[in-house]
């Protein structure tokens, strides 16, 4: 029988990124549910939807008519106490002058001061009345608390709104933006001893953002959270990066592709996938020795690149690795190896 015909490539160095690749989403820093406190009419919507707004800027009206009359009412309230104050006052002062003479009794003074503590009491009492009824006035009034653009409006003018009736708009700042991603604790602490390693900080790595068309992201980002807290389920910490978004392009929970960059850019030796094989000591390859015979390599593999797989040790670079008929082969078999064309390279690729 002749030899069996395969394919070889040699084991190519390039120099690659060294970086890991999750799926996270993106998070607004600061997300606000506008919602009634008060329950009125709706009287204006002072926004577009879509638009971005300010902290401060009045964005709903409810009808303040109730709330300014009972704020009147408890002015009202709070004037009288304080002249029904004024009665008992003068009345206990009278009463003392009146007890040295020893025209009353004590225990009228006695009551004289009960009734004036009483009527300071009610002065208090009124005053936190005027104030609640001026909080219920300012309630009517619905300000942006964080700048942001605002979304869909949940209501429109003339509608009855309260504390029930749930978010009324929605506002989320755009700039910059969180991105969220899961890691399961043997990711994490073999990213951290790897970047240990070559002497650099986990806080430094460098975090990109692949988009749901397949590009990335033009703005790198940093690590600046860790979980402090593992979900069981999955035995995975939730870290979070910062990222620049003056444009908006990344919009709040929206599914993004995370790529972890630690350090820079290294020479690796890269192979194609296609060419590893594996059994119950491991993964291997089928190199091609100088006698063209086929011989069992052991290799520790790391990152993928598209259709390649970095060679972290086991090869060297520019020996002939088979890609295509491995399975017609046996370790020191005699074989007849052809280079991969460029039509054949493509498809490996």
């Amino acid at each position: 029988m002749p030899p069996p015909s395969v394919v070889v490539i040699p084991a190519e160095s390039r120099v690659v990124d060294e970086e890991a690749s999750f799926v996270g989403r993106a998070v607004a820093v600061n997300r606000v549910d506008l919602r009634a406190r008060v329950e009125g009419f709706l009287d204006e919507r002072r926004f577009t939807e879509g638009q971005e707004v300010e902290v401060g800027e009045v964005l709903f009206v409810i009808e303040p008519g109730q709330y300014a009359a009972a704020v009147e009412q408890r002015q009202a309230d709070l004037e009288k106490a304080r002249a029904d104050q004024l009665n008992t006052a003068a009345q206990l002062a009278r009463g003392l002058e009146l007890v040295k003479a020893k025209n009353i009794s004590q225990s009228s003074v006695d009551e004289l001061q009960a009734a004036d503590s009483i009527a300071k009491a009610g002065i208090t009492l009124a005053q936190a009345a005027l104030t609640q009824a001026m909080l219920d006035l300012s309630y009517t009034t619905i300000t942006a608390p964080v700048a942001g653009r605002i979304g869909l409006a949940s209501y429109t003018e003339g509608n009855l709104v309260g504390p029930a009736s749930g978010t009324l708009a929605a506002i989320v700042s755009r700039d910059p933006i969180y991105v969220q991603f899961p890691v399961t604790q043997r990711d994490l602490l073999g990213a951290r001893r790897t970047i240990e390693d070559k002497g650099g900080n986990a806080r430094d790595v460098k975090v990109r953002v692949r988009l749901p068309d397949g590009t990335l992201y033009e703005h790198a980002g940093r690590l600046d959270f860790v979980d402090v807290t593992t979900d069981p389920g999955t035995d995975s910490v939730t870290l979070r990066a910062e990222l620049p978004n003056p444009d908006g392009m990344l919009v709040d929970r929206q599914y993004v592709g995370v790529l972890l960059e630690a350090g820079a850019p290294e020479s690796a030796i890269l192979i194609p996938q296609s060419a590893l094989q594996v059994d119950q000591q491991g993964v291997y390859v089928l190199i091609l020795d100088a006698e063209d015979k086929a011989q069992t390599r052991r290799i520790e593999t790391g990152q993928t690149k598209g259709a390649d797989i970095v060679v972290k040790k086991g090869l060297d670079e520019g020996e002939l690795v088979i890609t295509q008929g491995i399975q017609q082969v046996r370790p020191g078999q005699a074989v007849r190896a052809a280079p991969a064309t460029p039509a054949a390279g493509a498809l490996e690729q």
